[in-house]
């Protein structure tokens, strides 16, 4: 395994955390995201939207105005690429383990 391998879609440390979030749940809502990872609503939208624009997660909107739930899961492909960017981060860590 390389860099290479490494998705940068993925990679960002806030995105990587919300795929990990999201490849161990059925769905996540706006909300329980923003909170769980300490992020503020732009930051969150601007992550979440850089996924949906790779194919990764999908987002579904309920309602409207400031009672809306917004709601996203992760597609099949967003799985693939994730358990891939997954193996590719742990054979380089296997690769290069500590010296102290």
């Amino acid at each position: 395994m390389s860099l290479a391998d490494l998705d940068p879609v993925i990679h960002a440390p806030k995105r990587l955390a919300a795929m990990g979030i999201l490849s161990g749940a059925e769905s996540a809502t706006f909300a329980y995201l923003r909170d769980n990872l300490e992020l503020t609503d732009s930051d969150l939208s601007k992550q979440m939207s850089a996924l949906e624009a790779a194919g990764y997660v999908k987002s579904h909107k309920q309602g409207r105005g400031p009672g809306s739930v917004t709601t996203f899961v992760i597609t099949r492909q967003g799985t693939k690429a994730f358990r891939a960017h997954r193996a590719a981060l742990m054979a380089l860590l296997a690769e290069h383990p500590p010296t102290a």
